[in-house]
């Protein structure tokens, strides 16, 4: 394909390979491959629909063994593309690339499920250990300077290779990918590189392992009467966290958010709402064994020394180069163009809260650990609506049942259960077939959704295996929804509130996009982090439509789906607390590109922490959403960091899209979710993100749609783009 090719084979191999060195290494790969496929964690998957993970052959004991294979095969087969004496072609440099590592991929999707669902100290040892093992396993591709020089020249010739427009991405990207890496720096800053990449592995799994420890805590209650105020179904769930925690008659509020949210909205015991409250906000921050500030320093510091190096002058610059803001100033934007009005909301919302408080003769001023169970009390005041009047109307079966109507009515995608007919990494984990429209078969999707001890908090989704055919043989998605909703009493329905709906709607989106994307190469299956969770995003609308509420949101005791009047007081407060979801969100995006957006790191977590709140006036009656010592997102990885505005710039999209469907009178309009379908998930990312949402809507999306879901004064004049 390099059409301007016009050397020898002699010149070709020795600019660009040598013969020997190449049918080494590709000796080296059969005789890996060979051995990997008798690896259990490491060979190609098998049993039905193509192959499945075995999760009944996935031992903590094996994965030493597997992942050195791994890494070693790997290594070949990057070793035999970078010394092939051929001159380079997309096929065999780019495509090969992509076809390289498969083995390992595998071992680390298992090993990755472990570490984030069934963790324990063994596991937790294997995270230390191996992860600054794999990190120098992916540096030596990245610094290979042979491989990179046959990319280098593809790129440079890109324009004269006949590439077609999905090529051409994954060439420019996978160049740009190798040089933000440190492709082109010199052996000394490479070296450094190195040290810095294997460094920030094992601080991120050892942040990962202290917070963990943290949110395996729980206060235990043990007088009955401290219980008041909370509903039946949530002692009960209490009582069950204290069971299977050695604690049988008492209570138990585990250290996690699903636990101490409801706690907090509903317990009237205002001394232990307030000891609830602060374990939960200081995890990782106690001065103790599991105190996370130090591991945060070192990880700021080594982040600002490579983006230096990189030529970057920040963390965030680095970050953001492969993102749709692109610069930090972007991203800043448009989060101080929300972040006014949702404060003036806060105030509004604690002078409501406060005049209740003194109404009932309470004496207090409102405290943060005041503030969801004064705004429940602001609800039932204002719309005459209770969180509790809503939780028999979702059980749980029945909202997973809903996510999978909504993807039938928009999509065409049916989902049959087949758990037991596959293995599963934990006995609770349910499997589902997925096909479409014409019965063909799409993929597999497995649900986990019960937190434990072992599994970290929140939600998220997991990709298995994406789909790809760009070898001529087609491969399906498996993909997976992991939650933490807390088990009821033994009989008992479990009963989730509408935010938990919205969850389990939101990682479906994630799943659905898993489903349905088809990227031209598998190099073109991931997507930039601002992006990525609009299509999760957006699919949260869909809980309180009346299709869905009409089928599945069914009082549990009575069959009645839920009376169109309670909707009405629920869609008459869907922008009530809004200051709070705003500013609680809003300040942990702010406190992290301001982190990151800076040439000398932070030395005092703490301290910055507290000044950067102050410096944007933040509302002393709430705290952020994750705190910098327990932020997951950004120190457990590089993932989120500088990063966690994508939410909100997702959110504009998001909510322009749910305008869209709005308008044609129909939540399942076929015209507008073909396009969702073809063009927002299908593509994957082989073609720019920004300019596939304008082929969707027709034009950029609306800043202004995201003010009017947050019933936010929107300004004088409609506002296009972000």
């Amino acid at each position: 394909m390099l059409a301007a090719c016009a050397t020898t084979a002699t010149e070709s191999a020795a600019r660009f390979g040598d013969a020997a060195a190449h049918q080494a290494a590709q000796a080296d790969v059969a005789r890996l491959t060979a051995q990997a496929d008798q690896d259990p964690l490491l060979k190609p998957w098998t049993g039905p629909h193509g192959g499945v993970p075995p999760w009944d052959q996935a031992r903590p004991e094996l994965i030493p063994a597997a992942l050195e294979l791994g890494i070693n095969l790997q290594e070949a087969e990057m070793q035999a593309i970078a010394s092939n004496p051929a001159a380079p072609t997309f096929d065999n440099t780019i495509g090969a690339m992509q076809n390289a590592g498969r083995h390992l991929d595998r071992a680390q999707t298992i090993f990755g499920v472990m570490t984030d669902n069934i963790s324990n100290e063994a596991i937790q040892g294997l995270e230390a250990e191996w992860s600054p093992r794999l990190t120098a396993a992916y540096n030596r591709i990245s610094f290979n300077h042979a491989l990179y020089q046959r990319i280098d020249t593809l790129y440079q010739s890109r324009a004269t290779l006949g590439l077609n427009a999905e090529q051409t991405r994954l060439l420019e990207r996978t160049h740009d990918q190798f040089v933000r890496a440190g492709a082109a720096a010199t052996p000394e800053q490479q070296a450094r590189l190195g040290a810095i990449n294997e460094e920030l592995s094992s601080k991120f799994a050892d942040f990962g392992r202290r917070l963990l420890a943290d949110e395996n805590t729980a206060i235990f209650i043990t007088n009955r009467r401290d219980l008041r105020g909370l509903p039946p179904n949530i002692v009960d769930a209490l009582a069950a966290a204290a069971a299977e925690r050695g604690h049988p008659g008492q209570w138990a509020v585990v250290n996690t958010r699903s636990s101490v949210d409801p706690f907090l909205t509903f317990a009237q015991n205002r001394e232990l709402r307030q000891r609830v409250w602060t374990a939960f906000k200081n995890r990782g921050d106690n001065g103790d064994a599991n105190d996370t500030n130090a591991v945060i320093a070192d990880i700021l510091r080594l982040r600002s020394e490579r983006a230096h190096i990189l030529g970057y002058p920040t963390h965030a610059n680095l970050r953001m180069a492969d993102t749709m803001a692109q610069t930090p100033e972007r991203a800043q934007a448009l989060m101080m163009r929300v972040w006014p009005a949702a404060v003036a909301r806060v105030h509004e919302e604690v002078r409501d809260m406060q005049a209740i408080a003194d109404r009932q003769g309470a004496h207090i001023t409102i405290e943060p650990w005041d503030y969801n169970y004064y705004a429940e009390q602001v609800r039932r005041d204002r719309f005459n609506l209770d969180q509790n009047e809503l939780r028999p109307y979702f059980e749980l079966s029945n909202m997973i049942a809903a996510s999978q109507f909504m993807a039938n009515q928009l999509y065409g995608l049916s989902f049959r259960e087949i758990t037991g007919a596959v293995p599963v990494f934990e006995p609770s984990v349910r499997v589902w077939e997925v096909t479409d429209r014409d019965g063909s078969y799409v993929g597999l999707f497995y649900g986990d959704y019960f937190a434990r001890s072992g599994k970290r908090s929140g939600a998220w989704a997991q990709g298995y295996q994406g789909w790809e055919n760009f070898t001529g043989r087609t491969v399906t998605p498996i993909t997976s929804n992991n939650n933490n909703f807390v088990r009821g009493g033994e009989g008992q329905p479990i009963l989730i509130s509408l935010d938990d709906a919205q969850t389990l709607f939101h990682e479906f989106g994630h799943a659905i996009h898993g489903l349905l994307a088809r990227p031209a190469y598998p190099g073109l299956g991931g997507i930039q982090r601002d992006y990525v969770e609009y299509p999760s995003q957006v699919h949260e609308h869909w809980v309180l439509t009346r299709p869905i509420l009409d089928r599945f949101a069914r009082h549990y005791q009575t069959g009645q789906p839920m009376p169109q009047a309670l909707v009405d007081r629920v869609n008459s407060a869907a922008t009530f607390n809004q200051g709070y979801a705003t500013v609680e969100y809003l300040s942990s995006a702010l406190v992290d590109m301001a982190l990151h957006n800076r040439t000398e790191p932070v030395t005092d977590v703490d301290a910055f922490e507290r000044e950067t709140l102050a410096s944007l006036g933040m509302p002393r009656e709430l705290a952020m959403r994750h705190r910098l010592p327990q932020f997951g997102h950004l120190f457990s990885s590089d993932a989120y960091s500088a990063g966690y505005y994508s939410y909100l710039w997702s959110e504009v999209m998001d909510a322009d899209t749910w305008e869209m469907f709005q308008a044609s009178g129909n939540v399942f309009d076929p015209t507008v979710a073909a396009g969702m379908r073809n063009i927002i998930l299908g593509e994957a990312n082989n073609s720019d993100r920004a300019e596939a949402y304008r082929r969707f809507r027709g034009r950029d999306p609306d800043v202004n749609a995201l003010l009017r879901v947050r019933g936010f004064p929107t300004g004088e004049s409609s506002e296009s783009g972000h």
